[in-house]
């Protein structure tokens, strides 16, 4: 027999970055309730750990951990690597993982800034790329970007955030023209506020969005994301508000929004958190 019959096939799992917490972990719970094993890429191991066994506890799927920062841009690499170790291949790539800043953009620190683009725009990208081409061999499988209502328009006090999902918007929509009719979906899920602790952490505490308490469960954008991703949809806004801000966003001139999500942005703190 030759050596490689002695090879065992590989194994289909959906890659999930940032899948340890907020919407990355809901699309975890979803994707393991439609039957596909999972391969979870987080920062944090104890959260990862955690979630992984949650998850084995509900339901019948296999569930890999590598914790690992896609800061550093030798780790996207590591993630096909470890795939490539665990006898696995990427069936659906879920790049959710990425970060904000919210604030005067002169006041936040270089390397900060430099770091969200790296996760938000350069990791998803490095990615994709990576296992892509393979999708389109096997003719199945698919990406899911997790992006945000705010590509959709600049955002005064939180504005290269709202850039890099421009960029995480735009991309998903061409790929999405590129890979029609090859049997590989492409979608992105463009949530307007969810309730998770993403946008204290990003430093957004007396923002009107914040204070309000407007917004999704996380459960609710992962459910509709990941329904939608099924179903072929190219842009997926989840909740019937969103729905008809996006719409709304497609109407009126950037130049004429701007003094409104100025207002809806910016920080009430006498000495904002830079």
């Amino acid at each position: 027999m030759s050596a490689a019959n002695d090879n065992p096939p590989l194994s289909p799992v959906t890659v999930i970055t940032g899948g340890s917490q907020g919407i990355g972990r809901a699309l975890a719970y979803e994707f393991a309730s439609g039957g596909y094993d999972l391969l979870l890429v987080s920062r944090n191991r104890e959260s990862l750990e955690k979630t992984a066994a949650d998850i084995r506890a509900r339901h019948d799927v296999e569930v890999k951990i590598l914790a690992c920062d896609l800061v550093d841009p030798e780790n996207c690499a590591r993630v096909e690597q470890f795939l490539h170790e665990q006898n696995c291949y990427c069936q659906n790539l879920v790049n959710n993982a990425g970060f904000g800043l919210a604030g005067d953009f002169a006041r936040h620190r270089p390397e900060a800034l430099l770091n969200m683009i790296d996760l938000n725009i350069r990791a998803l990208t490095d990615l994709s790329r990576r296992f892509l081409p393979d999708m389109q061999a096997r003719r199945q499988g698919g990406i899911l970007f997790v992006a945000s209502m705010g590509g959709l328009l600049p955002g005064p006090y939180q504005a290269t955030y709202y850039a890099s999902k421009a960029y995480v918007i735009s991309l998903g929509k061409a790929l999405s023209w590129e890979c029609f009719g090859s049997g590989v979906r492409i979608s992105t899920l463009a949530p307007g506020p969810v309730r998770t602790g993403f946008h204290r952490t990003m430093g957004a505490r007396s923002e009107l969005y914040v204070q309000s308490g407007a917004g999704i469960s996380a459960r609710k954008a992962a459910h509709m994301g990941y329904t939608g991703f099924l179903c072929g949809k190219s842009l997926i806004i989840p909740g019937i508000l969103s729905q008809f801000g996006a719409l709304a966003l497609k109407i009126l001139p950037h130049d004429l929004l701007m003094p409104f999500m100025s207002w809806f942005l910016k920080s009430r703190l006498k000495n904002p958190r830079s």
